[in-house]
Formats: structure tokens, C-alpha cells, sequence
């Protein structure tokens, strides 16, 4: 269904008409021109309707405060109502806090500029910038390096662009309120001291010891485009004091089992494991991770078989007791955080609605939003939606059938806005009205066939024993056998006929019904991709990479199995997470990279650790090395080493080998920097693991709980409507001629609304039950509210002033 864009004002010509409007002219002439871009109409001045019928003057209930003090007429006042109620609707999706919310025409350009995507786009690039500095500054990767004076450079500006963005949100919540928000009081502090440290690299024209480089995640996290990221490291932090806990009951019993182990071994034992209390500690650290083990054990053990109870014992408590019941402390603290994360969102996305809803009454209408009001409010936050979306949506949250939106019913906004409507009509097979029709009707009925699908299957089983005769067939050398499985006839025989199965699923369906299967998409990639690979092993038989796309097909096999749809269904729920925990995992490894660059570049661990347990594995000759003395690449000489040596500290095996010759030619206190590493991955490993068991469990009583026709009814809406509804509801003007063309005159028409298959969506139909108890509590605890409303005298169109029980006048703009 194509859909008109509605004309709106662009960013520079609202803040134009916000600072003519301080100086005292009106909103509309200053600016008659404005190219293609105009202002939506409202309505006439002074009379119209109100979206129900009542021919009187337009009055609102409650003015923003972003235009107090500023003369305007009365539509120009609903411009401004609108425009802030947006921006609390705005507020309530991205979870911020409305402390921070614009209160005065002053700070609204600032609040827009901020909030402009352009300069969402230019944020993340400075602060991507920042990050990739660190490749081209000192050690450097040798095919990046810059001087001092392009990367210094470089880094002001990026710094720059970044202390703009600041500038401008201090201009609008001010210094009292930046106190309470820590993560920008955090930013800011780190701007200023990397600033510094620029000028001074600049003016001495040389690297200093900066670890301070390792903050540069900051201003990449606090991006607008980074949202899922904070959200994943503020659940980090909430799951802190019960992780906090159990490491501290690890801890005891490693320091404990460390004393006991000293007694025990050090005095006739001479191992190298147990000499001093410190290399007690650092072997049973090490054990905890199962690295050194049974290598710490065997001298023992040696002198005697009892000695291996101890070890056993050890292992039994710290790793199979205690590291699994912190996982299940994580997981229940994790579970509980995740409902009340789902119940924050939901109050606070509601106090949003109240806000928005309070500038959208009128004072003949103080209980219910217009359709005229509702359409205002989505010209500003929504602007790029079809008038006909704006309508349907209206007419889904009025389930009430009154013509105006009650308090309740305007609550329901954010669950609506992710509707995608279309007629009922259109869902009718896309070939009907089309030349191609018999063609598409052969497809249809080609895939209503009840043995079409195993006849697929059948070609991808088929396609797998193809590819397993191959595999055993003997070939010369490896070009000649790479070909053979990835290029040779039976390739091109199983590619074809499964394109021709994607086109016949394509003509049934239709190209847009196609590509919204998951499956549907994964089976079409997959081919093209053998088919790619086919064609350059062809061109280039040493391109062995290209042989792992033809097997990839076989995957539609685990469909057929329920746990295996499981599994793949809560990847999908997952990905979001995934992908904000990858991030994390990136910045945890960018952080420790530069702290490890600043420590350790430079240290040369080629024939090290003489007279220590690790000497053999760092042996170096330049003529021959022995398969174990490789083990001096893993080091500190530029950020990509240093990402490769941290990923393999992540692994943990025999990750205290690296952590010895560092201790060996650096000092004992570098082990500090292995051993806090290795705790940052568990935690936050931890915290992986637990989110996948959680999205996992979720899933499963989430299929449990709803059958096919519940996630039908969860996942659509119909709205029926005429154009004698529209009318009546107060459809005038050109939201009216949008209308026009998808509802004839005399007709009732069907509608379907969908939206996406989000956990968001799910969440709110596996905790209904909780929903229904925090929106009666939060409504409980308003009623418990003391508050008198009197009206101002001062202006007739200045809201109602409310006034707490102290008797202190709230602020406009402010209050529900």
C-alpha cells in the first residue's frame, strides 16, 4: 500500500521560528517561504472544529512550557503543545529521564540540535574515530602508523565534536541537573582530561604513558546508536552485588585452600608451585580455572597418592560447587532484573503518555485527545507516517467507540505505533490482479502439495550424500578435491534445482511475503552463495574458503526437529543481546588492550623465563623453533596482537604460561592485570550464559502458555472503518483527502495492522497477569497523591496550576 509522506518543518526552520519567536514576531511570517516544506494545516485560527463536532473556539487544557512568555495565536500554541508532547513520547521510547526534559523556549534549539539524527550520525563517527586512533598511535600497527601531529590532530577534532554535543545538553538541563546524571558527568570528566592529554602529546610532539586511552569507550557507548549496549552494561552492574558475593566466598576458599597448600607442600616439595604463600595463591588461582591442572598436582602426587585428595577436593568445591551456584545466583538475579526492566519501561512509557496526554486535551474535552490533536502529536513524532496510519492507529486505541481517547486508551500508544497496516484486500494472493496469474497459481498449488516439502528435504539429503561421496572419493591434490566436492556436476544439478524451489516459493508467495520467512531468506543466501563459490573455485581453484557454502543447506535439516526449532527461535530472540553483549565484549577487550600496550609493549619475551616452569614454551632460534616456543607472539606490540593475545587469556587454557613470563620480565605485580581480566570474562560470560538460559525458558513457556491462534490474535489487529466513520471522528482537510482514496464512500473496510515478533511484543503476553498488578499499583499510588488544582488568572490559555501539598506551585510542562 504506497503512502504519502505529510510535509513537516525541518530542524532548521523550527529553531528559526523558536528564536523569532523570543524575539517578540510571530511564528508564521517571519518565514512565508520555506520551498517545498510547509507547515500541515491545522485549522482555521480562532474557529473550527475540535474533532467532534463542536463548532467553537479552540481552547487547550494545558500549555507547554515551551512557549511561556511568547505571544503566538492560538493554532501556533497547539503547534508547540504538539511539539512537546512528542518530545515526551520520545522520552518515554529511548528511556530517558524527564528531568532532563526542555522547560523554556531557551533551551528547545539546543534540545533539537542534540536530538537531530544528523548529529547522531556524526556522534558515533567522532567517537568511532577515537576508538580506531588507537591502531595509528604509538605502538602502532606498522600499516597504520601516523605522526604525533596527524593523529593529535585527528583526536582534538573528534574531541571537539563531541564537546559540542555536551555544550549544547548543558545549555538545556543545566549544572544541577548534570550532577544527578552520572554516566555525562562521567563523559565530561573524560572529555576534559583527554583534551589535555592531546595539547600536551601535540605540544611535546611525542606519546606519553596515556591509559587513559582505555576510556575512549565512553563516548562510543553513550551514543544515541548504542542503546542496547548501556542497557546490557547497566544490567552488568545490577548483577554485580550477587556475582560481588559469590567471588568473595570463591575467594575464601582459594586463599584458604592457598595457606593449607603452603603448609603442605612447600617445605618438601620442590615444585616451584607452593614456595611462597604469593605462589600458593597464584597456583590454586590458576587451578580455579583448570589450566594448570593436573600439572600442579603431579609433584605431590608423586610423593604421595593421599596428597591428590587435596587437589580433588579443591576443584570439587571452587569449580563444580561454587562456579555453578554462581551461575544460578546470576541467573534468578537476572530473571528478577529482566521483569522489573520490563515493568520500569512500561510505567515509565506510560508517565510518558500522561505527560503527552495532559497537552493534548481540550478544555471542553479535559478527559479525552481528538482525532485533530492526535494528528498534530503524530506530525511531530512521527512525520514521515502516511495520514491514513495516523487514522488507523487512532481509531485502534479508541476501543471505546466515544470518538476521543480517554487517559487509558492513549496509554496504549507505543504498543499501536508498531502496528504496519495494509487493507484486507491486499492479503489476497499477490498474482490476482496480475498477468502472471496462472503462473502463480501453479506455484501455489505446487507448494500446497502435501509432499512438497519432503520432497525438498529429500534434495538436501540428497545433496548431503552427493557432497559425503566426494568427500571419500580419492583426488590428487587439494585443488583437484576442493572442485570436485564444491564444483563438479552434481553442484550445478542440486544448485539449480534448489532456485528453482525458491522460485516457485517466490511466485506462490510473492517477493515481499518471501523474504519475511526467516528460513525462506537463509535458503535463498545459502545457494547464491554455493552458487558464488562454485563459480570462483572455477576461476580460482585456490580459493578453498568457498567450500563451506554448499554444506550449509544441510541446516534446513534441523527444522524438522521441534528442539531444534527451539533453539534457533531463541537465537532469534537472543540476537539483540547478542550483539549488545558482543559490543561489551569488544570494549572489555579494547580496555585491557591499551592498559596492556602501555604495560607490556616493548617487553621482548624471546628466550625469557629462564629458570622458570614456562622456559621451554618461549624458546627462539632464528634458524628453527620447537612446536612449543611460539608462545613469545602472544604480546603487547600493537592493538590487533594485543586482541588476539587477550582472546586467548579468554580461553583460559594455559593462559597462566603468558601470565608467568610476563611476571618473569616485568615483575610479580603483573599478574594483578591477568588475574583482574580473567574475573571482568567470567562476569560477564556469566551474565551470558544466564541471559541465554532466561531467553531460553521464556521461550519455552512462552509456547507452552499460547497456542498458534493466541500468537495470531497477539501478533494482528483489525480495525473496520468507513468514510462516514472518518467524518465523524473529525477527519478534515488534507487528512481527509489522504483518506479519501482508501475509503470509498458507502463501503466498510477491513484493515489489518501487524507488528513484529519483538520480545518486547512477547513479554507483554507472558507477564499480563504482573502488567494488570503494576498499572493498578502505580495507579493506587497516584490516587494517594494530595493535590489541589486551581486556574490561573494570569492567562486564559495557561493550564491549570497544581499545586502539592506544601502549597508549591509546579512548574508547567512538568506536571501530569
Amino acid at each position: 500500500m504506497s503512502k504519502r509522506k505529510r510535509v513537516v518543518l525541518s530542524l532548521k526552520d523550527k529553531i528559526n521560528i523558536i528564536e523569532s519567536l523570543k524575539k517578540g514576531e510571530t511564528a508564521l511570517d517571519p518565514f512565508p517561504n520555506y520551498g517545498t516544506q510547509k507547515v500541515y494545516p491545522v485549522a482555521d485560527t480562532r474557529t473550527g472544529t475540535d474533532g467532534a463536532g463542536d463548532s467553537t473556539a479552540l481552547d487547550m487544557g494545558s500549555r507547554s512550557s515551551l512557549h511561556s512568555g511568547l505571544h503566538m495565536s492560538e493554532d501556533e500554541h497547539w503547534e508547540m503543545n504538539y511539539h512537546e508532547a512528542a518530545i515526551y513520547l520520545e522520552e518515554g521510547l529511548n528511556n530517558e529521564k524527564f528531568d532532563s526534559h526542555p522547560s523554556s523556549p531557551e533551551e528547545l534549539p539546543a534540545y533539537l540540535r542534540v536530538h537531530n539524527p544528523w548529529y547522531h550520525g556524526l556522534d558515533l563517527l567522532a567517537s568511532l574515530v577515537l576508538i580506531l586512533l588507537a591502531f595509528t598511535e604509538d605502538p602502532a600497527v606498522p600499516a597504520f602508523m601516523l605522526p604525533v601531529w596527524a593523529h593529535g590532530t585527528i583526536e582534538i577534532l573528534a574531541l571537539a565534536v563531541i564537546g559540542i554535543e555536551l555544550h549544547l545538553k548543558l545549555k538545556w538541563i543545566g549544572w544541577s541537573t548534570i550532577l544527578k546524571h552520572k554516566r555525562t558527568m562521567m563523559k565530561g570528566i573524560t572529555l576534559l582530561i583527554m583534551l589535555l592529554e592531546a595539547v600536551v602529546v601535540l605540544c611535546r610532539q611525542s606519546s606519553h604513558f596515556r591509559v587513559t586511552r582505555a576510556l575512549r569507550p565512553i563516548f562510543l557507548v553513550d551514543t544515541r546508536h548504542c542503546g542496547g549496549v548501556r542497557r546490557f552494561i547497566r544490567q552488568i552492574l545490577q548483577s554485580l552485588p550477587p556475582i560481588l558475593d559469590m567471588l568473595g566466598l570463591l575467594m575464601f576458599f582459594v586463599a584458604t585452600y592457598s595457606l593449607l597448600g603452603y603448609y603442605l607442600f612447600s617445605d618438601h616439595i620442590d615444585n616451584g608451585h607452593f614456595k611462597t604463600i604469593s605462589d600458593s595463591f597464584v597456583s590454586m588461582f590458576v587451578l580455579l580455572t583448570t589450566a594448570n591442572f593436573p600439572d600442579v598436582m603431579m609433584p605431590s602426587y608423586a610423593k604421595s597418592k593421599w596428597y591428590a585428595v587435596f587437589f580433588i577436593l579443591y576443584i570439587i568445591t571452587v569449580l563444580y560447587v561454587l562456579m555453578n551456584l554462581m551461575l544460578a545466583v546470576v541467573y534468578e538475579a537476572f530473571t528478577r532484573i529482566e521483569r522489573e526492566k520490563c515493568r520500569a519501561l512500561l510505567l515509565h512509557r506510560r508517565c510518558a503518555t500522561r505527560h503527552a496526554f495532559r497537552l493534548l486535551v481540550s478544555r471542553r474535552a479535559p478527559d479525552v485527545v481528538r482525532l485533530r490533536h492526535f494528528s498534530g502529536l503524530m506530525r511531530h513524532y512521527a512525520p514521515h507516517i502516511s495520514g491514513l496510519d495516523v487514522y488507523l492507529m487512532f481509531k485502534q486505541l479508541n476501543q471505546s467507540g466515544s470518538g476521543g481517547l480517554s487517559r487509558s486508551e492513549f496509554a496504549g500508544l507505543y504498543e499501536v505505533f508498531a502496528l504496519r497496516w495494509g487493507a484486507q484486500a491486499s492479503r489476497a494472493p499477490w498474482y490476482s490482479s496480475s498477468p502472471l496469474e496462472p503462473i502463480g497459481r501453479m506455484a501455489a498449488t505446487a507448494v500446497r502439495w502435501p509432499y512438497f516439502e519432503y520432497l525438498i528435504y529429500a534434495l538436501i539429503v540428497g545433496n548431503g550424500l552427493a557432497m559425503l561421496i566426494r568427500v571419500c572419493q580419492a583426488a590428487g591434490d587439494l585443488q583437484s578435491s576442493a572442485k570436485l566436492l564444491c564444483a563438479s556436476w552434481d553442484t550445478w544439478l542440486f544448485l539449480t534445482l534448489f532456485l528453482i524451489e525458491a522460485g516457485i516459493r517466490m511466485m506462490a508467495s510473492g517477493l515481499r511475503n518471501y523474504v519475511e520467512s526467516g528460513w525462506n531468506v537463509f535458503d535463498l543466501s545459502v545457494t547464491l552463495l554455493a552458487l558464488m563459490g562454485a563459480v570462483m573455485l572455477t576461476i580460482a581453484p585456490t580459493l578453498f574458503i568457498v567450500v563451506m557454502f554448499r554444506p550449509l543447506r544441510l541446516m534446513r535439516l534441523y527444522k524438522l526437529k521441534k528442539r531444534y526449532r527451539d533453539v534457533f527461535g531463541t537465537l532469534v530472540l537472543l540476537s539483540p543481546l547478542m550483539s549488545s553483549a558482543g559490543c561489551v565484549m569488544l570494549v572489555m577487550y579494547y580496555f585491557f588492550a591499551i592498559i596492556g600496550m602501555e604495560l607490556f609493549a616493548g617487553k621482548d619475551l624471546k628466550n625469557c623465563c629462564q629458570d622458570t616452569t614456562v622456559k621451554d614454551f618461549y624458546i627462539y632460534s632464528e634458524n628453527s623453533s620447537t612446536a612449543l616456543g611460539y608462545y613469545y607472539l602472544n604480546n603487547f606490540e600493537n592493538l590487533i596482537t594485543s586482541g588476539v593475545t587477550l582472546f586467548e587469556l579468554t580461553v583460559v587454557n594455559n593462559w597462566f604460561i603468558l601470565m608467568n613470563a610476563y611476571a618473569s620480565v616485568v615483575g610479580q605485580f603483573s599478574r594483578i592485570y591477568f588475574m583482574v581480566f580473567y574475573l571482568f570474562t567470567m562476569v560477564v560470560l556469566t551474565i551470558v550464559v544466564a541471559s541465554v538460559l532466561e531467553a531460553f525458558r521464556f521461550r519455552i513457556q512462552y509456547k507452552r502458555s499460547t497456542t498458534k491462534r493466541d500468537e495470531e490474535k497477539l501478533l494482528h489487529e483489525e480495525v473496520h472503518t468507513s468514510w462516514e466513520e472518518a467524518q465523524r471522528l473529525g477527519a478534515t482537510g488534507e487528512l481527509a483527502e489522504e483518506l479519501r482514496p482508501y475509503l470509498p464512500p458507502g463501503v466498510s473496510v477491513t484493515f489489518i495492522g501487524s507488528r513484529p515478533r519483538t520480545k518486547e511484543v512477547l513479554q507483554r503476553r507472558m507477564y499480563q497477569s504482573d502488567i494488570h498488578r503494576w498499572l493498578a499499583e502505580e495507579d493506587d499510588n497516584e490516587d494517594r497523591v494530595p493535590s489541589t488544582t486551581v486556574t490561573s488568572s494570569e492567562d486564559p490559555l495557561a493550564p491549570p496550576l497544581i499545586r502539592d501539598g506544601g502549597q508549591r506551585q509546579l512548574q508547567p510542562g512538568y506536571q501530569l
